[in-house]
Parts: structure tokens; C-alpha cells; sequence
């Protein structure tokens, strides 16, 4: 049959021939059936003689801090939010007006606060990934906003002053 085809293919002189031909001729060099590494992918060897790309500098994770380390702002609600699926708790988190105009919702770390309406605070990048819409965290220690008491380890993170001996 495919013989058969083949002979009629090169008898005819119509436009449409070499392009049945052509199919008729099986898989192409580049198609690569049953093999263990895609054809884009490059040997160790390669690798290690290759000079690395730089890395891309994609969008930044914190656009509303304007690519300053921390922000100052004032606090305008605070909010109790229930996290995502399957984490359960009471998560307290502020709404923030920064020194440059913009709203955002800032995670409240450790144990108890003293924020209310009104309070300067600073704010870094962070997100808190079971909080949607939360992507950042103030700091504790700074400004209004006060270390946690008592705090024993991880104390520069929730500003504790170290315990007297």
C-alpha cells in the first residue's frame, strides 16, 4: 500500500506531491520517541563548562514599600482573620496607611500586642502564605508598637530585650 503510494505520488506532477511524499517518509531526525531527557535539556558536562546565566530579576514581592527595606504608617483597623484551609486560628492583622498614601494589610507576629487605631508602625515585606491578601508584617520594637514580653528565643524577631540574669 505505502509502495503503492509512493509510486503514485512520484508519477504525478501536481502540487500536492512532495508534500505526500514527505509524509509518507515516517518520523523526522528531530522527533526523539522514547528517550530518558528532553532535547533542550544539556548534559552535566555542559553544564559545568557553560557560563551561568544571570538570574532574572522578576517582580518584586513587596511593591508597595517602593524597594525601601521597611515603611513607616499608621494603623487604621485591626482585624482578626481566620486562615486557610487546613490551618485554624485567629490570626491578628492590621490595616495600614503608609507614608506614601497606599492601604495595605500587615501580619501582627507573636503573642499579644498593643496596637490600636492610630498607631505608628513599621511595616517590612513578608507574607504570610495561609493569609490571603496579607503580604507583609510589621515590626515589632519599633515605633509604637512594642516587643513581645517575655520572649526567650528568636528575640531580635519580636524585639525582646535580652532577660536579665
Amino acid at each position: 500500500m505505502l509502495s503503492a503510494l509512493r509510486a503514485v505520488s512520484r508519477s504525478s506532477s501536481s502540487t500536492w506531491a512532495p508534500l505526500l511524499a514527505r509524509n509518507l517518509a515516517g518520523p523526522q531526525a528531530s522527533q526523539r520517541f522514547f528517550h530518558p531527557t528532553p532535547a533542550a535539556q544539556r548534559t552535566i558536562n555542559q553544564s559545568m563548562k557553560a557560563k551561568r546565566k544571570p538570574k532574572k530579576s522578576g517582580e518584586t514581592r513587596s511593591p508597595l514599600l517602593q524597594t525601601c527595606p521597611q515603611r513607616k504608617g499608621v494603623v487604621t483597623r485591626l482585624i482578626i482573620a481566620k486562615p486557610k484551609k487546613p490551618n485554624s486560628a485567629k490570626r491578628k492583622v492590621a490595616r495600614i496607611k503608609l507614608s506614601t498614601g497606599k492601604s495595605l494589610m500587615a501580619y501582627i507576629q507573636g503573642e499579644g500586642h498593643n496596637l490600636q487605631e492610630h498607631s505608628v508602625v513599621l511595616v517590612r515585606g513578608g507574607r504570610t502564605k495561609d493569609l490571603p491578601g496579607v503580604g507583609y508584617k510589621l515590626v515589632r520594637g519599633a515605633l509604637d508598637f512594642s516587643g513581645v514580653p517575655g520572649r526567650g528565643t528568636a528575640r531580635s524577631k519580636y524585639g525582646a530585650k535580652k532577660p536579665k540574669k
